[in-house]
C-alpha cells in the first residue's frame, strides 16, 4: 500500500530532484519473476535509491531495531522503512544469518525481488570490500538470477556522518546476471568483481 506513494508522491519526487538520477543497463533486468539485487554500499541513501529508480518493488531485510521504539520519532521511522521496501529481521543472535537468508527465500519464493548489500555494511573508506556468500547461498536454493548493480555518486549526497543532504548526479549501472556455476565463493567474488566493475570503485579483499 504505503511503497506506491513513498516512490511516487511522498519521497521519490524530492529525493529524484536532489540526485538526478540516471540509470545505465535496463535491458538486463527480467521481465518478471524473482530475482536478486545486488549492490554496492556507500551511503545510507542507496537502498532508497534502488527502490526509486528500479521498477519493481523491492524488499530488503532490515534490522529489527528500526522498527521498534515508542514515540512519534519511532513512528516515524518505523513508517518510512516499511513504506521503503524493507522487512525487520532479529540480526543478533547465533541463528541471524540463517533466518536471513530464510526470509530472503521467503521473499523470492513468493515472485518478489530481494536487494541486498553483499559487502554486509557501508564502505567507510569509499572503496568496495569482500562479499558475504549468502547472496549466493540464496541464488542456489532459489535458482533465480543475480542482478550486480553498481552505484555512484551516492557518498557526495549523503557524506559519511552528515544528516543533511547535498544536491548531486548518482548514477545506477546495471550489469548482466552472475549464476552460481562456479561455485558458492568464487560465483560471490565474481558477483563483487561485477559490482566493483558497474561501480568504478577500487577493491580490497578484506571484510568491511
Amino acid at each position: 500500500m504505503w511503497y506506491p506513494l513513498f516512490k511516487y508522491v511522498l519521497i521519490g519526487p524530492a529525493l529524484r530532484l536532489l540526485t538526478r538520477p540516471r540509470v545505465v543497463g535496463r535491458e538486463h533486468l527480467p521481465d518478471d519473476g524473482p530475482y536478486i539485487v545486488a549492490a554496492n554500499h556507500l551511503a545510507m541513501i542507496d537502498s532508497l535509491i534502488l527502490c526509486l529508480v528500479l521498477p519493481r518493488r523491492l524488499t530488503f531485510v532490515a534490522k529489527r531495531e528500526y522498527f521498534e521504539g515508542t514515540g512519534l520519532r519511532s513512528a516515524v521511522q518505523r513508517w518510512f522503512f516499511s513504506a521503503s521496501g524493507q522487512i525487520p529481521i532479529d540480526r543478533g543472535g547465533a541463528g541471524a544469518a540463517q533466518s536471513s537468508l530464510d526470509t530472503a527465500c521467503r521473499i523470492l519464493d513468493a515472485g518478489g525481488v530481494w536487494a541486498i548489500h553483499p559487502e554486509g555494511t557501508r564502505s567507510r573508506d569509499g572503496v568496495a570490500h569482500r562479499a558475504r556468500t549468502g547472496v549466493m547461498r540464496v541464488a542456489e536454493r532459489t535458482g533465480v538470477p543475480v542482478i550486480p548493480v553498481g552505484i555512484r555518486g551516492t557518498a557526495a549526497v549523503n557524506p559519511p556522518g552528515k544528516r543533511l543532504l547535498r544536491p548531486g548526479r548518482v548514477d545506477i549501472v546495471i550489469g548482466r546476471p552472475v549464476t552460481t556455476d562456479a561455485g558458492i565463493r568464487e560465483a560471490t567474488d565474481l558477483l563483487m568483481q561485477r559490482i566493483v566493475i558497474l561501480a568504478g570503485q577500487e577493491y580490497v579483499d578484506e571484510y568491511a
